[in-house]
């Protein structure tokens, strides 16, 4: 009999039950969620590797749905930079997502061809590879007495598997649009505890764009939409609306299914360092409108090569 298994581990062991349990019945876990996508596109597509020809690094953190046991939190840290005259692009990503007692960590290098099409535009070809870890740590569980022997908690599970993934981009001063698949294996894994196979992942498709208005000499108005895609899952829909003010200072707004709105913020630093922040509130659609969201970006894009861009891209 449970006496002192009081609200908050409740709620927390209600969360790891639901993540094995949807795990077990071979649903694979969702690809992280990042809100700002279009201000760093190699999180989603390869191709954006190098693509403004300059070097690049970002770090992201994201703590989503804050205040609730086991909230997901996602880290990334990328660099990427063009080569080659500005024909090839080369970059990597290092990422950790975490839910509850389940951590998944990858390490993905990412190479892109870039093929002028005019003065203007560019088509980019991309490709990633790379590994992905999981792991599952029961022992931070607060395992109620009469379930401890479990056999499906008898054992942590720490598994790496390979990762291959592909992209697609066209971009001009104006606009940009990508399709991707950052992961094309669909990873299944044996629980060492049970036996038992799941699929780690699924295969998720990402389609996105953009387009810039210049409104004025000052101001410019860039709207975009991603839509994001797995089977055994609704459709995704993401749309932002942000305002430029001397392509220094941007805000804006945004909607994830209309079961979140968020507001953007990114300050130009001098004239490489970046810094965004997104405040994401759920609606009552998702977990509730108490669970806050919040996101940072830090970043550098400068030029070291000759044959860098000097100019401030759009994208």
């Amino acid at each position: 009999m449970i006496k002192d298994f009081n609200l908050a581990p409740m709620k927390y062991f209600t969360l790891l039950a639901l993540v094995v349990i949807t795990s077990l019945t071979a649903r694979a876990q969702q690809d992280p969620l990042y809100a700002q996508y279009i201000n760093n596109p190699i999180l989603l597509n390869p191709a954006y590797a190098g693509l403004n020809n300059n070097f690049n690094a970002t770090l992201t953190y994201r703590n989503q749905w804050g205040g609730f046991d086991g909230n997901p939190k996602t880290f990334n840290l990328n660099s990427h930079l063009s080569l080659v005259n500005n024909k090839v692009g080369a970059g990597l990503i290092l990422s950790q997502d975490k839910l509850g007692i389940i951590t998944n960590t990858e390490v993905q290098a990412a190479f892109s061809y870039k093929l002028p099409l005019d003065d203007n535009r560019t088509l980019s070809f991309g490709m990633q590879g790379g590994m992905v870890n999981f792991r599952a740590n029961y022992n931070a569980l607060t395992i109620p007495d009469d379930q401890r022997d479990d056999i499906a908690f008898s054992a942590n599970e720490n598994l790496s598997k390979p990762n291959l993934g592909a992209g697609l981009i066209l971009k001009s001063d104006r606009y940009m649009l990508g399709a991707s698949v950052p992961r094309l294996l669909s990873t299944t894994i044996t629980a060492s505890s049970t036996g038992q196979q799941f699929e780690l992942y699924k295969q998720h498709f990402y389609v996105f764009g953009s387009y810039v208005f210049f409104l004025n000499e000052n101001v410019r108005f860039k709207p975009s939409a991603l839509v994001r895609a797995v089977s055994g899952s609704p459709v995704s829909v993401d749309l932002n609306f942000n305002f430029n003010f001397n392509e220094k200072i941007t805000v804006g707004a945004f909607t994830r299914n209309f079961g979140a709105l968020g507001i953007h913020f990114q300050a130009r630093l001098g004239n490489a360092m970046r810094f965004a922040y997104i405040f994401e509130l759920p609606t009552n659609n998702s977990v509730g409108t108490r669970f806050n969201t919040h996101e940072v970006l830090l970043g550098v894009v400068t030029p070291v090569f000759d044959y860098h861009d000097r100019s401030i891209s759009s994208f």
